[in-house]
């Protein structure tokens, strides 16, 4: 059975326009509250935390969310504006039934967002997605005054996260004697962030902290990573991080401003783990360089693919017992550290393994040099299965029987746009474009 609100990582939407608008966010706070309280019956009153970016509609939805609880006899913490592995930690470790963030993560701020975490700090399974959609199209109504949701405010929020990310870094180790610049994308990680690396004795240089309700993401964070490199090299400093709006994405770049994405993060964790103990394997996505799973064989560890989107990573994670993953995009999991992913956690294991190696991030990566890929987006019609197109799937074996052991091609559709996705990743830079090109020339305009 499909979905029909959620998508790979909860409901997500523009502002004003279904399903993001407020009186969907309180049909779909009731409906998950009355689900959370059929599963809660036997233990009890069920509570939720909720917690939020720093969008303007925030504020709007966080009404929304709390009334539709409260209908439904749910108790609510409120949290502020967190990041959304906060939420997955705090829900956690207060032993409350659920967390709710609301955010669309890298979107602009005309964007936003509802996902769900389980009271073990997991995304919720798909079955009970369902329970919930079916519940939104079923009759709101309301319990009783007394039994009633109560809210309030989650105190200290931010000082019980900071100190949980802090015990994810070894406790021999220090940041002293590094500068380091922290683009915080102006979003929800913009009191947090700051705040670990300083702790732990890094000289902190802050940029993307000053949100505005309208700013998130805007030229600064993970996904506008040229404003890291330039602040760095400005600021003579010698690493940065950039997160995303909802700070559980990581992109790094070194003194020099070279940046660095997901996949070569990964590479730089599971290597420093290895020194530390065996690795069974490392899970990516259609999308991972393949460099990178060449690296991991030449490592002697496993490597599996999963769909895109890091909900999935963690799927195959767990399936194959394995605690390391991600994508290049900079969602990175580390299972023996969190439940999910966290920029911010992702930071310090990296810097972990750079303090431990005594090496730069160019001398950790010296042995993995990412194949060249080249990304095409084509506008299709609504429905277009370029599965069926004869065309489309000529020029695709072909450019694969050129290519050989040399790169690889994949084309997929995308989740949320009438759009193909042509990747063609080959060793010459040249090579990969002409080839994606001639593949995406096929598919109908």
């Amino acid at each position: 059975m499909g979905r029909k609100y959620f998508g790979t990582d909860g409901v997500r939407g523009l502002v004003g326009q279904a399903p993001i608008t407020p009186d969907f966010v309180m049909r779909l706070g009731y409906a998950a509250g009355k689900t959370l309280a059929r599963t809660k019956a036997s233990s009890g009153r069920p509570t939720v935390l909720i917690g939020k970016d720093t969008r303007i509609s925030g504020y709007m939805l966080e009404a929304a969310l709390e009334a539709g609880f409260a209908a439904a006899g749910v108790d609510v913490m409120l949290a502020g504006p967190m990041p959304t592995p906060a939420i997955a930690y705090l829900t956690r470790a207060l032993r409350l039934s659920a967390g709710v963030v609301i955010s669309a993560s890298h979107n602009p701020f005309q964007d936003n967002g509802i996902k769900f975490f389980s009271a073990h700090g997991t995304k919720l399974p798909d079955e009970v997605e369902l329970d919930i959609e079916t519940a939104i199209d079923q009759p709101m109504e309301c319990v009783p005054s007394e039994k009633l949701g109560r809210a309030k405010r989650l105190d200290d929020a931010q000082g019980r996260y900071i100190e949980f990310c802090k015990s994810t870094f070894p406790n021999e180790l220090d940041l002293r004697g590094l500068k380091i610049v922290v683009d915080c994308a102006h979003g929800a990680a913009y009191h947090i962030a700051p705040h670990v690396f300083h702790e732990l004795g890094a000289e902190v240089i802050a940029i993307g902290s000053k949100p505005d309700g309208f700013n998130i993401n805007a030229g600064f964070g993970a996904t506008a990573p040229q404003a890291l490199s330039e602040a760095v090299i400005a600021q003579q400093a010698d690493l940065g991080i950039a997160l995303d709006g909802d700070a559980d994405r990581l992109i790094m770049c070194d003194n020099t401003g070279r940046i660095y994405n997901g996949d070569e993060l990964l590479y730089v964790m599971v290597r420093d783990r290895m020194a530390v103990g065996p690795v069974k394997g490392a899970v990516g996505t259609l999308m991972t360089n393949m460099a990178l799973e060449v690296a991991f064989k030449n490592l002697g560890i496993g490597f599996a693919r999963a769909k895109v989107g890091d909900r999935y990573v963690l799927e195959v994670m767990q399936e194959r017992g394995w605690l390391y993953g991600g994508e290049g995009s900079g969602h990175l999991l580390c299972l023996d550290k969190h439940t999910t992913g966290d920029g911010i956690v992702s930071a310090l294991q990296v810097l972990s393994a750079l303090k431990r190696a005594n090496q730069s991030l160019a001398q950790c990566c010296a042995e993995l040099t990412l194949f060249p890929q080249t990304l095409i987006n084509k506008r299709v019609e609504a429905g277009f299965d370029w599965q069926k197109n004869h065309d489309v799937v000529a020029e695709k074996e072909r450019v694969e029987r050129e290519l050989g052991d040399n790169g690889r091609v994949l084309i997929r559709a995308s989740g949320t746009e009438p759009l193909i996705r042509v990747m063609v990743e080959a060793k010459d830079a040249a090579a990969a474009e002409t080839m994606a090109r001639r593949i995406a020339d096929k598919l109908a305009a």
